[in-house]
């Protein structure tokens, strides 16, 4: 069952989002397991959602590769985010 996952980073700007996508997500792709990414800003805020195919894929990348990664990150958007996650009831694509 596909898991997804909404990040709001109170502030962060595109900038400091390039800054930890580059250190966290593969060059040209998505990791292991994810099949939806989108970032933008809202409000002021920097919102990533991601979907990932379960929420094992969620807890390995989260775990193994995400928070490590913006550990290391200068100039990242910061955390922890607020976060909002869940099964996917319905997913579509096109």
């Amino acid at each position: 069952m596909a898991y997804a996952i909404v990040h709001t980073f109170k502030g962060a700007t595109k900038e400091q989002y390039d800054n930890a996508v580059a250190a966290v997500h593969p060059k040209g792709g998505l990791p292991p397991g994810q099949t939806f990414h989108v970032a933008g800003i809202a409000d002021g805020d920097l919102v990533i959602v991601a979907v990932f195919d379960s929420e094992a894929s969620w807890d390995a990348f989260r775990d193994g590769t995400l928070v490590p990664g913006l550990a290391s990150v200068e100039n990242g958007p910061g955390g922890p985010p607020d976060q909002v996650a869940f099964e996917a009831h319905n997913l579509q694509t096109a």
